[in-house]
């Protein structure tokens, strides 16, 4: 079975695939001009605008759903592994990618909202809903329903749960069965009370945790202070091939590096289009903004929080081409949270193993109960129009039962699974947003052009020629009149 995935996997992520994704990047933010960058005070302002309804959510609580997926084992487990096998370079191409996949989390989280639908009262909306209100293509969309559902409730939650059994397990000696079974008992209470339910959790928990780990970070850094110009000058050497012990895998920095950070952050991957379109917003560009602003959040602050604790602390390993060692700071410890955990112990012995744990538990946890929510979407997708109470329920079965397989499983299988699934996805996504790149150009256009104006941007399709938005033009100012 994992050489199997394995052998996949190797295809997903060829190396063309890889600088493809960056490639991809690059394109969207030239023709959005840069605007990661001219519009980072927007970004910051609309995250606390925009207000729930019965059909929505708001702008936070969509950017706190999309972050519960982004922000997940990846930002703790997965930095450590792109550093045991691409050295520290990895980390600068993880914030290559965060800066330039901002414009492709914006053209995605843009479309999911032109064309998202209100579906059995609430919106709903993602890759499979724009790719064939915007192509035509409906087994094109039927086709990443299937892959996202697959993804979502079987392949993926699987890498969350084990980092949180192999964690707890670390720290305070549970077994990983006890682990799963308390696992699948929380989730179930959540996911069974709906997508309000699962936003509520989202918004309180997500920047509780996201803050917590980062101020750990940061006392980290002032306790070791005198190290940060010769890590800083560590990474973006690696990175260049410019380090003497580093220089011979520069190659799987990139490759590491990339992999792990569309890992992360999600961008392009379409995952975070499902929460976005769950926004109650006036303009489709207001929440793509904002969800663009969510992958700085995950890898510029969280992955980098990571990052910095390990290579200040000296605690990793990284493995060169022919499987010596370049680096052995950490004999024995196999790549993944225990790299973190020893980083935390230098500094605060004894608070290392929990703290990451409890870390691991939060961060996975909001990621599963985001994937619950992209594949029940892409049920609700699949079965329009008819009764899909049954398959929603049997989805739910589907993924706690993933999520306890995925606990008592071993890492690299678990993982070999994520990355297959993640692929998937990314294959069909990326294809997708360059096809229908247009409609997303175009709304920020005439947002750009109505803020100039002074107003407070409303969306109107039939104006800008843009067909199928069905939702914008048919219903949004009828459900104007009922935003709370």
């Amino acid at each position: 079975m994992e050489q199997f995935v394995t052998s996949l996997n190797n295809v997903l992520w060829s190396t063309p695939v890889i600088y493809g994704c960056l490639a991809i990047g690059l394109f969207f933010s030239i023709l959005t001009r840069f605007l990661q960058v001219r519009h980072l005070k927007d970004m910051i302002m609309l995250m606390f605008q925009g207000k729930s309804s019965e059909a929505g959510v708001s702008s936070f609580q969509a950017l706190s759903l999309a972050l519960s997926g982004r922000v997940g084992t990846g930002n703790i487990a997965g930095v450590a592994t792109a550093i045991a096998f691409g050295g520290p370079g990895a980390v600068f191409w993880m914030w290559a990618v965060a800066f330039i996949g901002a414009s492709s989390a914006f053209i995605e989280s843009t479309l999911a909202q032109i064309y998202k639908v209100k579906q059995d009262g609430q919106y709903r909306g993602g890759p499979a809903y724009y790719i064939e209100k915007g192509t035509g293509m409906k087994w094109y969309g039927i086709l990443f329903a299937i892959a996202a559902l697959v993804a979502m409730s079987i392949l993926m939650p699987g890498v969350q749960s084990n980092s949180i059994a192999l964690g707890i397990d670390n720290a305070f000696g549970v077994s990983p069965t006890i682990t799963a079974v308390g696992l699948v008992i929380i989730l179930a209470f959540i996911i069974f009370g709906g997508v309000k339910r699962i936003a509520g959790v989202a918004q309180f928990v997500v920047p509780f945790m996201a803050l917590g780990y980062i101020i750990l970070a940061l006392i980290i850094i002032a306790m070791n202070i005198s190290e940060l110009p010769g890590v800083i000058a560590l990474i973006f050497k690696s990175a260049f091939a410019l380090d003497s012990a580093f220089g011979g895998i520069v190659g799987l920095a990139v490759s590491w590096g990339v992999k792990r950070g569309i890992y992360s952050n999600e961008a392009g991957q379409g995952t975070g289009p499902h929460a976005a379109a769950a926004a109650e917003v006036s303009h489709p560009a207001k929440q793509g903004l904002v969800q663009a602003f969510s992958v700085y959040i995950d890898t510029l602050f969280v992955c980098s929080a990571t990052a910095f604790m390990i290579l200040f602390t000296g605690m990793y390993n990284t493995e060169g081409p022919g499987g010596s060692f370049i680096i052995s700071n950490l004999p024995g410890v196999e790549a993944g949270p225990g790299f973190t955990q020893a980083a935390i112990e230098t500094v605060l012995p004894g608070f290392g193993a929990g703290f990451v744990a409890v870390a691991l538990f939060f961060f996975a946890f909001t990621t599963i109960m985001a994937y619950y929510y992209i594949a029940e979407t892409n049920i609700a997708y699949l079965t329009r129009g008819k009764n899909g109470k049954w398959a929603m329920f049997a989805l739910k079965l589907v993924l706690l039962g993933a999520t306890f397989y995925g606990s008592v499983k071993q890492a690299s299988l678990a993982w070999a699974l994520g990355d297959a699934g993640l692929g998937i996805m990314v294959w069909l996504n990326l294809i997708a947003i360059l096809i229908l790149a247009k409609p997303a150009l175009v709304a920020l256009k005439d947002y750009e052009a109505q803020k100039k104006q002074g107003v407070d941007p409303v969306f109107d399709p039939v104006k800008l020629g843009i067909k199928n938005a069905d939702y914008w033009e048919k219903e949004y100012k009828k459900d104007e009149s009922q935003v709370s």
